[in-house]
């Protein structure tokens, strides 16, 4: 398996020096709600992933909530790039475990205090099983810290815009766009 993942990330590496247009990838998904809870389904190549908020927070309790999924995603991506570097660099990897926790300030969500509505910080622990040694295991962590997609999207302000278009029921002229509502282009 390392081997066809070597090969994997090194064809990846190979094809976008050749043609660099490849590198500008888009990702999506799209989420719905159509019920009068909290449940959430958001769509994402074709798989579904399920949202909900924990009873405590008013929710059902069936799925994990957004701010989780975004702990989820961090120690995901952040796994995936160590396996990524560690084929490329033969460093041979027996598990990697990764436990992500934030601290936020529910203030904010509920917009009783003005402080930030989203986490205030993000922690992590990696635990890695390897007969590396530690001089290996550490400059493979800092390339991980360093490439990993999702922690440099945390850890730096990027340009979020959005919009809202109202829909009425039955209405074959189409949506309304209602106000820009997100942009924060000038963060």
């Amino acid at each position: 398996m390392p081997d066809s993942l070597k090969n994997s990330v090194e064809k990846l590496i190979a094809s976008v020096k050749r043609n660099p247009k490849l590198a500008n990838s888009v990702f999506r998904a799209s989420t719905y709600s159509d019920t009068t809870g909290f449940t959430v389904r958001s769509e994402i190549r074709g798989f579904t992933v399920s949202m909900d908020e924990p009873r405590e927070l008013g929710g059902s309790d069936t799925a994990p909530n957004p701010v989780e999924l975004l702990l989820a995603a961090l120690g995901g991506c952040q796994e995936i790039v160590y396996r990524a570097f560690a084929a490329v660099l033969g460093i041979e990897i027996s598990s990697i475990e990764i436990h992500v926790k934030g601290n936020l300030d529910l203030h904010g969500f509920l917009g009783l205090a003005e402080v930030p509505a989203g986490f205030n910080n993000i922690s992590f622990t990696t635990r890695i099983v390897s007969s590396a040694s530690p001089e290996s295991i550490s400059q493979l962590a800092a390339l991980v810290e360093k490439h990993c997609p999702v922690q440099d999207t945390f850890a730096r302000p990027i340009p979020v815009s959005g919009k809202v278009e109202l829909m009425q029921p039955g209405d074959p002229a189409g949506p309304v766009e209602i106000v820009s509502t997100v942009d924060q282009s000038e963060v």
